[in-house]
């Protein structure tokens, strides 16, 4: 499996990565006074911060760091503000996200990690075990909001950083960027030289090691030099200094260093070994161009376009070896032998793969926030290739706006022939744009749906904004069954019949579970062909869910496949957010201290609670429905290629296409 720091190291050793400048003093020039938390800018704020996330991008920027820099709990108590360090740094994270998928550039998140506070006496010697405190709070709510790298920087004392390595490392398999400033003497305030910084920070096991800020980038290499190019096998190098020293203008900073200087440096900086170059205080979106453009006239471009493809979502897939083995059969492939099934499910590829018996694999995607699907084409390539044989697209779930799903998966079909599963919600239409909607997807060969009703909208984007709901989830069923028979909702003929195959959700662990599964049984008596879970954790939660399906049904259980569903874990953190934060999820007891016992392993942790789980039910589901978590589609796909390997089959893409 490839692992974040596999690929990180990976997206080094091909090219240069340019990381974005310096935010804090951006937003002084747009405005913000001098004394203001700016920590608190991306709650209070989220559209300014994500503006300049979003020219930093546009600058060509690889990496942005999230607006959290003070945001731990020493430096926020002087504003008040110590509480809500975990939510600061959970929500800049969400923005920088937010902004990286509107741009459409497949850049890394960084979470930004400052020292606790100037070198006082009081905060360079507080107990130990409240400096990891306050660092692992602010590393848990930035990877907690999706951060991809932390970049811990701008540190002047080697014991507080490696503290700070520390609680990133036992945090999980995320890249660390250890970066520090040296004085006029090239050494740490605390007295360690470079050379001593290197040392200690490769045991600890750092990604890369860097300097940052200083007087500008002479003094800056000047220390890069002192910690020496890296061996192989050896963390990076990276170097961001600041755009010179600044003056007072008119009651602002203005710093010495043009953009046409700092393109200028690039050359030297990567003769002095780093491979990661970008700006600190007072680089403007303008400086980092310029850091592109020189990049690019190295000959790096084309490789950083290749690596970016080939180390984010689009990581090649590993092919998996198994014996060829026959799927179970579930009671609707034994129904769809004698006929009365296949004449319930119409013609899909998923449909043929349900009458066959074949173990279906969906996995969820997220449509971009922006006008560009280049990453959602890879995130569907990469999970196409380790074996996935249709993707689910939500509906701007939550409430908040994506791109439309129809569009979506439009272009996964067209593109990459995989096919779709549409989450279409009567949150957003009426009945008639519904049907128009419904008849278009028709059209363009989108023929399965999963029916639901959608998150009210005071959840999201539009809290002011108001739902439609001309009906529910159930009469959206049987307006797709009333399309298969060809008419429309008013009886109305539509020329023929349409071939839709309809799925609708069951929360198998409601609160309310009588009203849960009354209202699953009529949908299925309006015509649902397809059942997918909420996700399940354990065998428990799965036998329970068929005792209830066969008292409702019959000694069968369920009289249409299952698909069932699994949200791999990646973190303890993650699993208590989900179960005590996220309705329609119940993690037990021991799956999540299996989490908490996992430490560091998490991720891969994650990966086998969900294989094992679907190994343990094998035959009692016609399937499964991964949801990945933050967009983490290779964990997904190494799940997938596991499944794979019980269940080898004929790749639904090679059945017949589906009709237009």
């Amino acid at each position: 499996m490839s692992l974040p720091r596999d690929r990180f190291a990976a997206r080094l050793a091909v090219s240069p990565l340019l990381a974005d400048g310096g935010m804090g003093t951006l937003l002084f020039s747009r405005g913000i006074p001098q004394r203001a938390c700016l920590d608190e800018l991306a709650t209070s704020r989220p559209d300014l911060v994500a503006t300049l996330h979003r020219e930093y991008l546009d600058a060509g920027a690889d990496l942005i760091e999230t607006l959290t820099f003070g945001a731990n709990r020493f430096r926020l108590d002087a504003y008040g503000l110590a509480a809500e360090a975990g939510r600061f740094n959970r929500r800049a994270a969400q923005v920088a996200r937010e902004a990286r998928d509107v741009s459409g550039r497949d850049a890394w998140v960084g979470g930004s990690i400052g020292p606790l506070g100037p070198p006082t006496r009081e905060l360079r010697h507080p107990d130990d075990g409240a400096i990891r405190a306050a660092f692992r709070e602010q590393i848990d709510g930035l990877l907690e909001g999706g951060a991809d790298v932390l970049v811990i920087e701008t540190f002047f004392d080697l014991h507080h950083l490696l503290l700070a390595v520390g609680e990133a490392r036992a945090a999980g398999d995320v890249p660390v960027i250890a970066s520090m400033t040296f004085g006029d003497d090239l050494v740490l305030a605390d007295g360690t030289t470079p050379a001593a910084a290197v040392e200690a920070l490769t045991l600890a096991g750092v990604d890369a090691i860097g300097v940052n800020c200083g007087v500008g980038p002479i003094a800056t290499l000047d220390a890069l030099a002192q910690l020496g190019a890296p061996d192989p096998g050896e963390p990076a190098r990276s170097i961001m200094p600041n755009a010179g020293l600044p003056q007072r203008t008119e009651g602002r900073f203005v710093y010495a260093a043009e953009p046409a200087y700092f393109g200028s440096m690039v050359p030297r900086m990567l003769g002095a070994g780093a491979r990661i170059v970008g700006g600190c205080c007072g680089t403007t979106p303008a400086h980092i161009a310029a850091m592109r453009a020189a990049l690019d006239a190295l000959g790096t471009a084309e490789a950083r376009r290749a690596d970016a493809r080939a180390g984010g979502l689009a990581t090649a897939a590993v092919a998996v070896q198994a014996e060829p083995g026959a799927s179970p059969r579930t009671a609707f492939a034994e129904a769809a032998d004698a006929g009365d099934a296949a004449a319930r499910i119409p013609g899909s590829r998923l449909a043929q793969a349900l009458v066959d018996g074949r173990f279906v694999i969906s996995v969820e995607i997220d449509p971009p926030r922006s006008i560009r699907i280049d990453r959602t084409l890879d995130a569907a390539r990469l999970l196409r290739d380790a074996g996935t044989d249709v993707v689910n697209i939500s509906d701007s779930a939550m409430a908040r706006v994506r791109m439309g799903a129809m569009a979506v998966a439009f272009g996964i079909q067209h593109d990459l022939d995989l096919e779709t599963v549409v989450h279409v919600t009567t949150r957003d239409r009426n009945l008639m744009a519904l049907e128009s909607e419904l008849l278009g997807a028709h059209a363009l060969g989108v023929r399965n749906i999963l029916a639901l009703t959608g998150d009210p909208p005071r959840v999201g984007d539009y809290p002011t904004g108001t739902g439609v709901w001309d009906v529910d989830s159930i009469g959206l069923i049987e307006i797709l069954t009333r399309l298969n028979r060809g008419e429309d909702q008013a009886g109305s003929a539509i020329g023929q019949q349409a071939s839709f195959t309809i799925a609708c959700a069951l929360d198998p662990t409601a609160p309310d579970a009588a009203t849960e599964w009354d209202r699953l049984e009529r949908k299925l008596a309006s015509g649902a062909h397809l059942v997918m879970t909420q996700p399940l954790y354990d065998v428990a939660q799965v036998e329970a869910m068929l005792a209830e399906a066969r008292r409702r049904f019959g000694p069968r259980g369920f009289p249409v496949p299952l698909l069932l569903g699994v949200l791999p874990l990646v973190s303890s953190r993650h699993a208590e957010f989900l179960h005590n934060e996220v309705p329609g999820i119940t993690i037990p007891d021991a799956a999540r201290a299996r989490m908490r016992d996992a430490g560091a392993g998490g991720t891969e942790a994650g990966i086998e609670m969900a294989d094992a789980l679907l190994a343990a039910v094998e035959g009692e589901a016609a399937g499964t429905y991964l949801m990945p978590s933050f967009g983490r589609y290779e964990q997904a796909a190494e799940l997938v290629r596991r499944i794979r390997a019980r269940h080898p089959a004929t790749a639904t893409a090679d059945a017949a296409t589906t009709p237009a």
